[in-house]
């Protein structure tokens, strides 16, 4: 699973890598955690845009008090599921989430410390998801799940849909079968680079979960 991850570049140099006109100031902080806002980009009659959006999709449990905060679900495992098909065959819905590093929770529960993810020769690079309005909280994004490849795998079974530059396209204008086949595909292993740390997961008043949310 994803519950954490950094964009430690500009608006300004994540626009021109993503070839988007339009850099926004966003109140997204370098590390973006589930609930808070991040910046995705999405076509707008073909044309890319950034936008500052609310990651996860608000989800209420039949359990929970009508006063209650939504659940953000800021994992996709299914593009095929009946929750995600919908947006995922509507290109208007997907978008590209930019980042530097992902993080894994690694080690014993209540200790864990944080493992990040980054690429070898890619500085800024792109995790497929989807987007929607919602009631709750405006403009709303998820990004979609894979098994973990062997570089992952170590500290997590599960790790985000990386895309190569190339694939860019294929993700914002494919078929849904084109966006299955990416969630079904292994990223190559050695283009990603693993860092230990010995930083507490959770360490700040927002941190995220230990338990992901995923649909």
């Amino acid at each position: 699973m994803c519950n954490l991850y950094t964009v430690r570049k500009t608006a300004a140099e994540v626009a021109e890598y993503f070839r988007v006109p339009n850099p926004i100031q966003s109140n997204a902080g370098p590390e973006v955690y589930p609930g808070t806002p991040g910046a995705v980009i999405i076509e707008n009659d073909g044309i890319r845009e950034m936008r500052s959006m609310t990651w996860g999709f608000p989800l209420r449990l039949k359990d929970m008090k009508p006063d209650a905060k939504p659940k953000p679900v800021n994992n996709i495992a299914d593009l095929k599921k009946y929750m995600w098909v919908g947006l995922a065959s509507k290109p208007q819905w997907r978008c590209l989430i930019p980042l530097t590093a992902f993080a894994e929770a690694e080690g014993v529960k209540g200790r864990m410390t944080r493992t990040w993810f980054s690429m070898k020769d890619e500085p800024i690079f792109a995790w497929g998801g989807l987007w929607r309005i919602s009631d709750e909280w405006g403009p709303v994004y998820s990004g979609a799940m894979t098994d973990a490849n062997e570089a992952v795998a170590p500290v997590h079974n599960r790790m985000p849909v990386l895309l190569h530059p190339d694939e860019y396209d294929l993700w914002m204008h494919g078929s849904l079968g084109d966006l299955v086949a990416l969630q079904q595909r292994k990223y190559p292993a050695e283009s990603i680079l693993m860092e230990r740390t010995n930083d507490l997961w959770v360490a700040k008043k927002q941190a995220v979960s230990e338990t992901p949310t995923l649909l």
